[in-house]
């Protein structure tokens, strides 16, 4: 009996085993604009392209559950007119255990929009090029670069780093 309540006590003092579980990626909010055209495809293609990208992360329940939110948000003028822009909130639901503060945040903004990124690359080069357009291929993206970059811009700023929940790179 002591044995057993000795065990018990030593498994209740190891630490939590870490899991990181794709559970779904779906599309939470897809738009795509093209206010130039026809015009637009009667002109020599030579745009000028802007990609914005953030991520965001929120709690869905107390089990570890976790939505991430990849919005890209792409834009190619031509002069001054927009051609197309394209928008995109790739998301998933990742079961996140075992990690906490800054090991969660990392998980959070590097791991999770990973994953995500290629299904939302594909799926911007899909509508463009089924709004008309020649394929876009976005290049990919160092999550933990910018993620470093952004710790560092908050350490600068004497701020502690964004947390896990609501956060926006």
């Amino acid at each position: 009996m002591a044995d057993e309540q000795a065990t018990a006590a030593g498994a209740a003092q190891e630490p939590a085993q870490q899991q990181f579980v794709l559970q779904r990626i779906y599309n939470k909010d897809l738009s795509f604009e093209s206010p130039a055209s026809p015009g637009v495809f009667r002109k020599q293609w030579q745009p000028k392209v802007n990609v914005d990208l953030n991520t965001k992360s929120d709690a869905i329940d107390e089990n570890g559950n976790y939505e991430v939110v990849l919005t890209i948000t792409v834009t190619a003028k031509m002069e001054d007119e927009t051609a197309f822009l394209v928008e995109i909130q790739q998301a998933g639901i990742f079961l996140i255990k075992g990690f906490d503060g800054e090991n969660l945040r990392r998980v959070l903004a590097t791991a999770a929009p990973n994953i995500l990124f290629p299904y939302a690359r594909e799926n911007i080069d899909s509508l463009c090029v089924k709004g008309g357009f020649p394929p876009v291929m976005l290049a990919p993206v160092n999550f933990d670069g910018l993620y470093m970059q952004a710790l560092a811009r908050s350490q600068e700023q004497g701020q502690a780093p964004a947390a896990a929940a609501g956060t926006e790179h």
